[in-house]
């Protein structure tokens, strides 16, 4: 993706949708102390989960940014998509699962009640103030690093930037999921049935166990190890496009972090220039690297002659 990405690379909508999460867990739980409310119950566990899933986050940036070792000659960027799963499966599992219990239970139980409706329903209100302030933080990172204007969900498929496809995640079911026990809670205040408070916290724990669902894939897709975007490929196969260079025998691409990426390409350089290979090569590194700046970068060019009957073994 042809982007001159921040240098905080999603970083800064993680530390915001922090400091909102201990704002609004605080409030929930009040909330919930003082109401019995199975849907502030669900969201006060979803805010907590939020809170420890953004430090795994501030975690994995910090053991991404390690470096080079013996053990991990490319560094540790993979950190990232490793933390970044963690995440997701909590925000499944802690957030979403035990939501579903707990509203369950509140469905099924003939003395559910749901107490001081009013505050219950200003917390809400409060929440969707402040995780609205961090949704918009997200979609500025987002619009920062989507240099290509691709759509949102376009981008969220192919950014290679864990961080801010999951805090964008979260803050969005955050909002909705407001949205969703603020609804629950109002039907619950005109009509006198408490099962439509909690009918909505199993619709948000339903929410976040979809969302979940889909960051899982999307990790477990980036820890295998993804080739560059499209967009980036088309870059890098430009620098091979030069008149002493006869053929782009084969080049392929991985992802090393979401700023780091491995090249390994074979190229056929023109007879008359065989004795400039060494220059040619160098000169074509020279040029991806210029074309990518905002990328560490990794480059292994080998020297070939083209083959057209070659089959890889």
């Amino acid at each position: 993706m042809k982007k001159m990405e921040k240098a905080n690379n999603g970083m800064l909508a993680v530390l915001a949708a922090l400091g909102a999460n201990v704002l609004v867990a605080i409030s929930k739980f009040i909330g919930y102390a003082f109401s019995g409310s199975a849907a502030m119950l669900n969201e006060s566990i979803h805010s907590i989960v939020d809170c420890s899933n953004q430090i795994l986050l501030i975690v994995g940036d910090k053991r991404a940014s390690r470096g080079q070792s013996e053990l991990h000659q490319f560094g540790e960027g993979r950190a990232k998509y490793f933390f970044s799963t963690i995440v997701a499966m909590m925000l499944f599992f802690g957030g979403g699962a035990l939501g579903v219990m707990e509203a369950f239970e509140k469905l099924t139980h003939p003395a559910h009640e749901v107490e001081n409706i009013w505050l219950v329903i200003g917390i809400l209100l409060f929440g969707i103030v402040v995780e609205g302030s961090s949704l918009r933080i997200a979609f500025k990172e987002i619009k920062e690093l989507n240099t290509e204007k691709l759509s949102l969900w376009r981008f969220l498929r192919e950014s290679r930037h864990s961080e801010i496809l999951i805090i964008f995640t979260e803050d969005f079911c955050a909002v909705i999921g407001l949205f969703i026990a603020l609804l629950g809670t109002v039907l619950t205040k005109v009509t006198g049935i408490a099962a439509f408070d909690a009918i909505s916290g199993l619709l948000i724990g339903f929410l976040l166990m979809g969302a979940a669902i889909f960051l899982a894939k999307e990790f477990y897709s980036l820890m295998i190890g993804e080739s560059v975007t499209a967009g980036d490929l088309t870059t890098i196969k430009a620098a091979f496009a030069r008149p002493d260079v006869d053929r782009l025998i084969d080049v392929k691409t991985v992802h090393l972090g979401p700023a780091e990426i491995l090249i390994a390409a074979k190229i056929d350089v023109l007879d008359a220039k065989e004795d400039e290979a060494f220059d040619i090569v160098n000169s074509i590194e020279r040029t991806i690297r210029g074309s990518l700046p905002d990328k560490k970068i990794y480059i292994y060019i080998e020297t070939d002659r083209y083959d057209p009957n070659y089959v890889r073994k």
